[in-house]
């Protein structure tokens, strides 16, 4: 028995704590839309969302919402499409260059959002010209931010994988690098790959700073913009999105759980 191990108490004492820091304010914002202007508690708010009549007021909403999914799935292609690739073969060929590339990709974890938007102002103008200002090309900024997360957690699968005896075995048998990749490497990546785009998916629906200096419109700044009419709106939309992501995290957990009996 280890004695440094805390006992039964302690840890559903630890429980109770870090579960009431998170479930007092949602439970908290969850009441605070429930109330009516009569004082009772009822889904009047909630059913407005759908309203016809109020649809015009929280129109920006959606409109933010619908730009912010279609930054998620590109920034997540980004991380799926350049930074994985990169980083297998890193590992693989150019081990010399993984302290430099380390530390590049968790660079942008250290610089204040409002610092790179300075960095970046001037790129976006010429992207804007050459690629238009569609909101979707936020997702080259959203690509930065999420390095440093998106790394480590294809990094802990990476170093879980003896990814070189599974390449050396593969090209061993006649085929190809893309093959290798997406057949043989990327399935024993998958939990670390999953991780990834949940995080890159939470990190952009989470997002304000950026967005805002760079006035686009997505899901944080159209919040921000209803709230100044209805603060009750943003306060559903918000739980939504925290609903949102906890059922990702649970689909991810259980698709892991499921690669790892597999793999047994």
């Amino acid at each position: 028995m280890n004695r440094l191990a805390p006992s039964a108490a302690t840890r559903w004492v630890i429980g109770i704590l870090v579960g009431a820091f998170f479930a007092i304010p949602l439970i908290s914002t969850f009441l605070y839309t429930l109330r009516q202007t009569d004082g009772t508690l009822g889904f009047e708010r909630w059913a407005a969302l759908f309203d016809p009549e109020r649809s015009a007021a929280i129109r920006p909403i959606w409109m933010g919402l619908g730009n912010s999914l279609i930054l998620a799935v590109v920034t997540v292609a980004i991380v799926l499409l350049l930074l994985a690739p990169t980083m297998i073969l890193v590992n693989l060929r150019f081990g010399r260059l993984k302290p430099a590339f380390e530390f590049a990709v968790l660079l942008p974890i250290s610089i204040p959002a409002i610092v790179l938007v300075v960095g970046l102002a001037p790129i976006y103008l010429q992207i804007g010209r050459s690629l238009g200002t569609g909101t979707w090309t936020l997702a080259f900024a959203y690509g930065i931010t999420v390095l440093p997360f998106a790394y480590r957690s294809i990094q802990a699968s990476i170093d879980a994988a003896d990814l070189r005896t599974l390449a050396e075995a593969a090209r061993s048998l006649g085929a190809g690098w893309p093959t290798v990749v997406l057949k043989v490497l990327a399935p024993n990546l998958r939990q670390g790959l999953l991780a990834a785009s949940l995080i890159s998916i939470a990190v952009v629906l989470g997002e304000y700073t950026i967005a805002s200096l760079l006035n686009r419109q997505v899901f944080q700044t159209a919040m921000v913009v209803v709230q100044k009419q209805d603060p009750y709106a943003p306060a559903i939309f918000t739980l939504l999105a925290l609903a949102f992501v906890f059922v990702l995290l649970l689909l991810i957990g259980r698709v892991a759980r499921g690669t790892g009996k597999a793999r047994s």
